[in-house]
């Protein structure tokens, strides 16, 4: 299976891939799961996911949410998290859905990474998987040091291609084992490889 586990869409008010650009583009990179991780709104990964897919892949809920201390990622969601709230209720309320959490680019310094943070959500068994690879990252030193901070805690890995562009689609993924929940998800991880390759945002847009 290749799986992309962080990209955007319209909906994340910096990106401008619309739900049929985004299917077009899975079915020609033959993406078969994605994680719809949109800032702050799970709007359109729920309407992909009722409608059973986008391009033949199958969508996993997912937002990339603000909090007090950076940006983390809540995985098979089933409603929408607040942003800015401290990254513990955050958290929290991702686990309450049964949700996974997801720390992406957590060393980038030009996005609201956490930093720091990661190593504390770590320690404190609040984190599930690391990005070990995002393809928005030129520096490949941060991703080498987001993969270190997945084997010091013990935790899996993934790859997302932050697109935010149907161009950027592609640019990053897992090749991994079929999986069936939150659960078989992380399991599966465990013989996952990464595929993925530096691509730049084209065009940028500022954040909302």
């Amino acid at each position: 299976m290749r799986v992309d586990c962080h990209l955007h869409t319209v909906a994340s008010g910096d990106a401008v891939t619309t739900l049929d650009q985004l299917a077009d583009r899975v079915a020609s990179e033959r993406i078969d799961v994605l994680a719809i991780t949109d800032h702050n709104e799970t709007s359109a990964a729920m309407t992909a996911a009722a409608a059973g897919g986008a391009g033949g892949a199958r969508v996993i809920v997912g937002e990339e949410i603000r909090t007090q201390a950076g940006e983390v990622i809540g995985l098979f969601l089933t409603e929408r998290i607040p942003y800015v709230l401290p990254l513990a209720e955050a958290v929290g309320r991702i686990r309450e859905q049964g949700g996974l959490v997801y720390l992406p680019h957590p060393y980038d310094p030009v996005r609201g990474s956490l930093g720091a943070a990661a190593e504390a959500l770590c320690a404190g068994g609040m984190a599930d998987i690391v990005e070990v690879f995002n393809a928005k990252i030129a520096d490949q030193v941060l991703n080498d040091r987001a993969a270190a901070l997945a084997r010091r805690w013990g935790l899996p890995g993934a790859a997302g291609s932050d697109a935010h562009d149907p161009a950027g689609l592609g640019a990053a993924y897992l090749e991994m084992p079929d999986f069936d929940g939150p659960a078989s998800f992380v399991a599966s991880l465990a013989s996952a490889r990464v595929v993925g390759e530096y691509r730049e945002h084209a065009p940028r847009f500022r954040p909302r």
